[in-house]
């Protein structure tokens, strides 16, 4: 169900903003995210074991537990690569703005 919401969320961002560096920064966003809800399930699950139940059920911790959920073989190495590349874009996408930034 997971890998459904995100590719829905994928196309409904490259179908609304029409810009690859849109879908780029979708990513990171996501990615980051989940990262951060898996942080604080991890941190303090044990005060709030409820909600970090339902966390560690139905929130993936990032988007490569995604993919190796639901991928094996060529196919998954071809997604991580493909998740790699877009990380590498982000991560000049980032630079660039800082350095737009910082001449000002």
């Amino acid at each position: 169900m997971d890998l459904i919401i995100l590719v829905v969320l994928m196309l409904v961002v490259v179908f609304f903003f029409k810009s690859f560096d849109s879908f780029v920064y979708f990513m990171a966003i996501v990615d980051i995210f989940l990262r951060i809800i898996s942080f604080i399930t991890f941190e303090f699950g044990h005060y709030i074991p409820d909600i970090a139940a339902f966390f560690k059920t139905y929130i993936p911790a990032n988007i490569p537990s995604i993919i190796d959920t639901y991928s094996t073989g060529i196919f998954n190495t071809m997604l991580m690569i493909g998740y790699v590349i877009v990380f590498i874009l982000f991560e000049c996408y980032a630079v660039k703005y800082f350095f737009k930034k910082k001449r000002r």
